[in-house]
C-alpha cells in the first residue's frame, strides 16, 4: 500500500535533515540549512516521491532527485525575497535569509543551494535527470524574469514557466530515476501541467492576486476546480495506484494556506 503524503512529507524532511553539503561551504552551510528548514509543506519533493511509488519505484530511487526540486525551489525563494526583487522581509513566519543574514550570503547561499541541487540530480548513472532539473529551472527564471519587468499580459505563460516549470520537473524526475522510457511520459507531464496550474490558481486566490484579479474571484475558483478535475482525469488514464496524487490534487484545491 503506498505511503500517504504525511509519510512522504516525513521522508523528504528527514532526507534533507540528513543531507550532507560540499564542505568547501564553510560557515555558509549554516546559511544554507536556515534557509532549507524554514518550513513548507514541500509539495513538489512529496509530488516526486508520490509519482515515482506509483510507478513502482522506491523512496530511496527518487530521493535525491526530490531534495534537488526541493533545493531549487529553496534558492528561488532566497533569492526572490532579496531587496532587488520582491523585498520580502519575512518568509513562513520567520526573518527571510536575507535579513537574518545579509544580503551577501543571503545570494550566496542561493547558489550554493543551486549547485548543491545539480550534485545530486548528477548522482544518476543517466544525466537525464539532471538535464530534466535544468529545464525546470531555467523556465522558472525565464518566468521570473517577465515577472520582474512587467511582461504580465500574457498571465498564462508568465505562470506556466515561473510555477509549471519546476512542478512539471518534480514529475520528470521521478520519472527518469525510475528508468521509465521517453515514450510513457506524456500522460504524465500532462498531469503534472495541470496540477501546477491548480496550484498558481489557488495561490492567487490566497494572495487576491495573477487570476483572482484578472478573471475575479469567482471565475477563479471554477478555473482552479477545472485543472483539479482535469488532473484528476489525466491521473485516471494512467496505469498504477496512484491514490496519494489524487489524495494530493484534492489538498492543492481546498488548501487555506
Amino acid at each position: 500500500m503506498p505511503r500517504d503524503l504525511g509519510e512522504l512529507r516525513t521522508l523528504v524532511e528527514r532526507y534533507l535533515e540528513q543531507l550532507t553539503f560540499a564542505p568547501e561551504l564553510g560557515d555558509l552551510e549554516q546559511v544554507v540549512r536556515y534557509s532549507l528548514e524554514s518550513g513548507g509543506k514541500r509539495i513538489r519533493p512529496v509530488m516526486t516521491l508520490a509519482v515515482g511509488e506509483a510507478i513502482g519505484a522506491q523512496p530511496d530511487r527518487c530521493l535525491p532527485a526530490a531534495a534537488a526540486v526541493e533545493l531549487v525551489h529553496t534558492f528561488s525563494l532566497v533569492h526572490d525575497d532579496l531587496p532587488a526583487l520582491d523585498d520580502d522581509n519575512e518568509r513562513r513566519g520567520r526573518p527571510s535569509t536575507h535579513v537574518a543574514y545579509g544580503e551577501a550570503a543571503a545570494l550566496l547561499a542561493g547558489d550554493a543551494l543551486l549547485a548543491e541541487a545539480f550534485r545530486l540530480a548528477l548522482s544518476y548513472p543517466s544525466p537525464a535527470v539532471g538535464r530534466e532539473l535544468a529545464r525546470g529551472t531555467l523556465g522558472m527564471i525565464g518566468g521570473q524574469h517577465r515577472d520582474v519587468v512587467g511582461e504580465t499580459t500574457d498571465l498564462a505563460t508568465l505562470h506556466r514557466l515561473k510555477t509549471g516549470c519546476l512542478f512539471g520537473a518534480a514529475v520528470g524526475v521521478a520519472l527518469w530515476a525510475a528508468e521509465v522510457p521517453a515514450r510513457e511520459h506524456a500522460p504524465w507531464r500532462a498531469f503534472g501541467d495541470e496540477l501546477g496550474l491548480l496550484f498558481q490558481i489557488v495561490d492567487d486566490l490566497l494572495d487576491g492576486d495573477g487570476y483572482a484579479v484578472l478573471h475575479g474571484v469567482e471565475r477563479a475558483r471554477e478555473l482552479a476546480d477545472e485543472a483539479a478535475g482535469r488532473a484528476a482525469e489525466r491521473l485516471s488514464t494512467i496505469p498504477g495506484d496512484s491514490s496519494v496524487l489524487a489524495e494530493l490534487i484534492g489538498s492543492l484545491a481546498a488548501r487555506t494556506s
